[in-house]
């Protein structure tokens, strides 16, 4: 299967054309928040005060970093568990966030939010940091410093690897692949 390639953040159009199954290559920015900034995020939103990042129209990328070693912008750059955030995303979808990366399923309450939002999630592979690191071309801590690995951080990025997990049509990967070694009557 051919790769796609896309800038991000990712117009309506594009997240419109994709869909579940899909391998692409992201250039462009994209932000890593985890649980913590998550939450601050929220917090922020519900009391009716300004995000450090406006992530109207933005990528978020569910990232454990680890220190840069001399010489590299960032250490293995990984994706971290998803549904972690799940708690969150719905209304951080709400108020504009485009597209997702991470690692692996996420909840119905998700899934119905980014096809009411047209929004996008895309799955990285796991394991893979090392290699994920090497799209990663700047990496700035933006927001939430005191959280250390959980900060904001801005990267810019070049063929990121990723696949499309959920789309605006309600496909699924997981339960994709899933139905292809179901036996019936399981």
């Amino acid at each position: 299967m051919k790769n796609i390639r896309i800038k991000s953040p990712i117009d309506a159009a594009t997240i419109a054309s994709l869909t579940a199954g899909t391998q692409v290559l992201i250039s462009g920015v994209i932000y890593v928040a985890r649980d913590a900034a998550h939450q601050r995020l929220v917090w922020s939103l519900e009391k009716g005060e300004p995000l450090p990042v406006n992530i109207k129209g933005q990528t978020i990328y569910y990232m454990g970093p680890s220190p840069a070693p001399p010489g590299r912008v960032i250490g293995a750059a990984g994706p971290t568990t998803s549904s972690r955030m799940d708690i969150y995303t719905p209304r951080l979808l709400a108020d504009g966030l485009k597209a997702m990366i991470g690692k692996g399923n996420r909840s119905p309450e998700v899934k119905a939010a980014i096809k009411e939002y047209k929004a996008i999630y895309f799955t990285a592979i796991g394991g893979a940091g090392a290699l994920l690191a090497k799209t990663i071309k700047k990496a700035d801590i933006i927001a939430y410093e005191d959280l250390g690995a959980e900060a904001i951080m801005r990267l810019e990025v070049e063929d990121f690897p990723a696949i499309v997990a959920n789309d605006i049509y309600g496909g699924d990967l997981f339960e994709q692949a899933q139905s292809q070694y179901r036996i019936d009557g399981d």
